[in-house]
């Protein structure tokens, strides 16, 4: 185990040795006047209040119903600063958790503080389903950005000045191949050095739908798991949970969906475990 630890984190400090390297400059200008490239020229996703209220984004102005998702920011940002992190896989132990959900709302919570600049990459390459929320279809998917047959400059879409997010329409042929290989890992990094986000986070498949997220997660620096109240047991929470830990930090546990929840403070899951 000691050694897996060692392995990743020397893994994760050449990365970002790499990446400084060629742009050691990450100033907190505002997102008009820093470094890469022109997140403002990519095409705009155009939310209508339907969207919103079919895709249950509550993140977008604030408020009482972004309240749990502004704590999972805050807790996160802070976590993720302190370490120096910057990439964060978000996954569940199965289907129906509503991990999809949880990192859009996370992504566009972050992306309200205007001075970071925040990327969310569909890696669910077997059920993408981030486009149906955000009732967009795309004219290619980010898996043939990953692929090498589509530039990111190409497919990339924003919401706003500061989120940018990458879509699938359909799922990639060798998912778990394309996870764990050198290209993905190179397209990643590419994709960091020229856009410079501040945050990226990576919304994977359940990880009991297939091996996918095992050799990737040396891809990131943290991850997120996502549980569902009353579905998801507590064996297998716990089973999850030190199998990321074997592949990269665990940053935290959401149990999403609780029925029984505190009015009082706008709670409707626990942000943070």
């Amino acid at each position: 185990m000691e050694k897996l630890e060692a392995a990743l984190a020397k893994a994760r400090e050449m990365r970002r040795s790499a990446l400084s390297a060629s742009h050691p400059v990450r100033d907190r200008r505002g997102v008009r006047d820093r470094p890469g490239n022109d997140w403002l020229a990519l095409p705009e996703i155009t939310l209508t209040p339907d969207i919103i209220t079919r895709g249950r984004i509550s993140a977008l102005s604030g408020g009482r119903d972004a309240t749990p998702y502004d704590l999972l920011r805050s807790r996160t940002y802070r976590l993720m600063k302190e370490k120096g992190w910057s990439r964060l896989a978000i996954t569940s132990p199965g289907t129906a958790c509503g991990k999809t959900t949880i990192a859009l709302n996370l992504a566009i919570s972050l992306a309200r503080q205007r001075d970071l600049r925040v990327m969310l990459l569909d890696l669910d390459l077997r059920r993408p389903s981030l486009h149906k929320m955000l009732g967009h279809v795309p004219e290619s998917s980010f898996h043939e950005v990953l692929e090498g047959r589509v530039a990111f400059g190409e497919q990339a879409l924003r919401i706003g000045a500061n989120l940018v997010i990458a879509l699938n329409t359909s799922k990639a042929q060798n998912p778990a191949e394309l996870m764990q290989s050198a290209a993905t890992r190179r397209a990643l990094d590419e994709i960091e050095r020229s856009w410079q986000p501040d945050l990226m986070l990576f919304d994977l498949a359940p990880m009991d739908a297939g091996d996918d997220y095992v050799n990737f997660l040396g891809n990131v620096d943290c991850a997120l798991l996502v549980a569902a109240a009353e579905s998801t047991t507590l064996a297998n929470i716990d089973i999850c949970e030190k199998e990321l830990a074997q592949l990269t930090d665990v940053l935290g546990i959401v149990l999403n969906k609780c029925r029984y929840s505190d009015d009082s403070v706008g709670y409707n899951y626990e942000a943070y475990g």
